[in-house]
């Protein structure tokens, strides 16, 4: 016997099934992420047709039965319906839902990373913080969620909480000036660069986009992101190499 149940969640991704359902991924606060279909949500005058769609964020009613769930209806809160008037920030939203998808799993607690998700695709459309700063800032936070932060307090190799001015992506972190000839591709950074990371790091979800940087800071945290990011990510994200020909 089914049950119905309400979760709060944002849908990352869909997939076709048969001549008129969906396949939903969707990103929850109460369950983690998990998969629903959506009947005949595919049709013309379906009431899931609109609510079906990568990014719509609001409270789902579901029937869950023993291996799956099924959508019943959806109260939206937000369609991020500019974000998908921009060609460019749909490829970034796509970017982000993808990247959320491959960090979650079903039954963890995933709500800081959905909080993440959320409040990096408002972002988006701020157009006094930069869609790169976004991106970086939202790709160093999800990973630093998931446990493989670089350590951008202290020398990695030996603490030194003093004159560390060089990032190095092999070696996951900073390393200081008596450190760095043992770190063959550890490369310069400046002092807002470094404070940019320490913020992101530690700062709260809520407070994440708050600031912008300069374009010489921006072009170090591409460098550091896109080296972390390949070397720490065992995933060859489908969506970037949309972005890669923005």
């Amino acid at each position: 016997m089914t049950s119905s149940i309400s979760v709060t969640g944002i849908v990352l991704a869909t997939i076709p099934v048969g001549d008129y359902d969906k396949r939903l991924t969707i990103l929850t606060k109460e369950r983690g992420k998990i998969t629903a279909f959506a009947k005949g949500a595919r049709k013309p005058n379906s009431a899931l047709l609109a609510c079906s769609q990568p990014f719509t964020y609001g409270e789902f009613s579901l029937y869950e039965g023993r291996s799956s769930y099924n959508v019943i209806s959806v109260n939206v809160h937000n369609y991020f319906g500019e974000l998908r008037e921009d060609i460019s920030y749909v490829y970034y939203g796509l970017y982000f839902c993808e990247f959320a998808d491959y960090m979650t799993r079903e039954g963890n607690d995933e709500t800081q990373v959905m909080k993440l998700l959320y409040q990096s695709l408002r972002a988006l459309l701020n157009k006094n913080i930069g869609v790169k700063l976004v991106r970086y800032v939202f790709e160093l936070k999800i990973i630093s969620l998931g446990g493989e932060a670089p350590q951008v307090f202290e020398c990695v190799k030996c603490g030194e909480t003093n004159e560390i001015r060089r990032f190095s992506v092999e070696a996951g972190g900073m390393i200081c000036d008596h450190c760095k000839y043992g770190a063959n591709d550890a490369f310069y950074i400046s002092t807002s660069t470094l404070y940019t990371l320490q913020y992101i790091v530690s700062s709260t979800v809520e407070k994440l986009y708050t600031f912008t940087v300069s374009d010489e800071v921006l072009k170090e945290l591409k460098k550091i992101m896109d080296g972390y990011r390949t070397t720490y990510i065992d995933h060859k994200m489908k969506s970037l190499e949309l972005l890669d020909i923005l």
